[in-house]
């Protein structure tokens, strides 16, 4: 099976991740993002989520992670928690 380790912000709006992804991309760090603005507990390890496989997270969230190319920010992706910037880590069959 395939797993993969990521790590996420989540937010309450769109604007917010928008805003939150553009600071990412102008070099601010992504686990200092996480620990102060994230609202999941995962905020406080900087949006570490460890290893998971597929169907062990939201739909939305899957789709991105099995698919996206590692160490990149994608988002804002919605789900019924929120908005969330993803960064897939490690992935492997």
């Amino acid at each position: 099976m395939t797993m993969a380790t990521a790590r996420h912000i989540l937010v309450d709006s769109e604007r917010q991740c928008v805003e939150l992804k553009n600071q990412i991309e102008q070099g601010a760090n992504f686990a200092d993002i996480a620990k102060q603005y994230s609202n999941c507990p995962s905020g406080q390890d900087g949006g570490e989520l460890g290893e998971f496989g597929p169907g062990m997270m939201v739909p939305e969230f899957d789709k991105v992670v099995f698919s996206a190319p590692l160490n990149q920010v994608q988002g804002p992706v919605q789900t019924q928690f929120g908005y969330h910037l993803l960064e897939v880590t490690s992935r492997s069959e």
